[in-house]
């Protein structure tokens, strides 16, 4: 009896759907080609995960706190832009020039967050109109031109972020590392401190958390700096291991990390985040794109995967919500 409540209580948590769903696309996509899980591929679907990854994971507290950011997929297109745009001027060094990224997305999230918070305008409209105003500038200060960026070859930032080294047969980045800390940086934060409770609380009743004491506004302020800064970070990533700073580079992302949080069992409306969840998320994309190459589907078909999958998974949480409310 105790080990069926237990087996209860696993299959209610969110994060038990993505994970089974992960699991049978690994056996799927095996089983029809049997380099998928070879270590070249695996080190190269890692390489790609981390970048969205780390935009990800500040999205799942943002919109625990009830709100979101469609401007992601444009910073982490502006910011290695500007960063580069600074260096080959000569007007920095480069790690000057990845501070000042940096620094530039944090106030690009504070603008969205002050516009949410204080003139109570919905993120949506908020960070939409911030996606155009930033793609725009980058294209503007470009002209539409990628910058150029193989200056950076054997910086101690370039190896900071992006160098490789192999483990066994499998190459590694060290972006890994980068987002595997802020797996258990962001996940410690989220379930163990109090700014975790009062970032679910924000989402969850932001009226009874206000009148808590929990600053409500700050706190949504902050994540949404936090979103725009790890953008930021993923983009100068990106630039560095792809060696091209693109002003176009992250369109689509948004929607795309939406839908990797959203699978993961982050409730959509606020109140409720997991990291684990959303490392699922992130990894369910990421193995279905490369999955679906490997065994022949042409990748234009990508969204229509993605669409059927945070279909299925929105039917599954609500089944379990529908569940758990009925056993308690």
């Amino acid at each position: 009896m105790e080990n069926r409540t237990l087996l209860q209580r696993l299959i209610a948590r969110p994060e038990f759907g993505p994970f089974v769903l992960l699991m049978l696309e690994i056996v799927v996509f095996q089983s029809i080609n049997h380099n998928f899980l070879s270590p070249q591929n695996i080190s190269n679907t890692l390489a790609f995960t981390v970048e969205l990854g780390l935009i990800a994971l500040a999205m799942t507290l943002l919109m625990t706190s009830g709100e979101f950011d469609l401007s992601v997929g444009s910073v982490f297109g502006f910011s290695p832009v500007l960063m580069w745009t600074l260096f080959n001027a000569g007007l920095t060094s480069l790690e000057v020039g990845f501070i000042t990224a940096l620094v530039v997305a944090a106030l690009i999230g504070y603008v969205n967050g002050f516009f949410v918070t204080r003139l109570k305008i919905p993120s949506f409209l908020v960070t939409l109109g911030m996606l155009l105003v930033v793609r725009g500038s980058a294209l503007f200060i470009t002209d539409g031109f990628p910058q150029r960026t193989w200056s950076a070859e054997g910086s101690w930032l370039a190896e900071a972020l992006v160098g490789d080294f192999m483990i066994g047969p499998f190459r590694i980045y060290m972006s890994l590392f980068w987002f595997i800390l802020a797996v258990a940086a962001l996940g410690y934060l989220l379930t163990q401190s109090r700014i975790g409770n009062w970032i679910q609380a924000s989402g969850g009743n932001p009226g009874a958390a206000s009148a808590r004491g929990v600053k409500v506004n700050r706190v949504k302020i902050g994540l949404f700096m936090l979103s725009s800064a790890m953008a930021a970070l993923a983009g100068v990533i990106s630039s560095i291991r792809t060696a091209s700073a693109n002003p176009n580079s992250g369109t689509g992302y948004e929607l795309e990390v939406i839908a990797m949080v959203v699978i993961g069992g982050t409730a959509l409306m606020g109140g409720r985040g997991t990291i684990i969840g959303t490392v699922l998320g992130i990894l369910i994309l990421r193995v279905m794109r490369n999955g679906i190459i490997m065994i022949g589907v042409p990748g234009l078909a990508y969204n229509i995967f993605i669409g059927a999958i945070i279909l299925g998974m929105m039917a599954l949480h609500s089944w379990l919500e529908r569940r758990h409310q009925a056993g308690t």
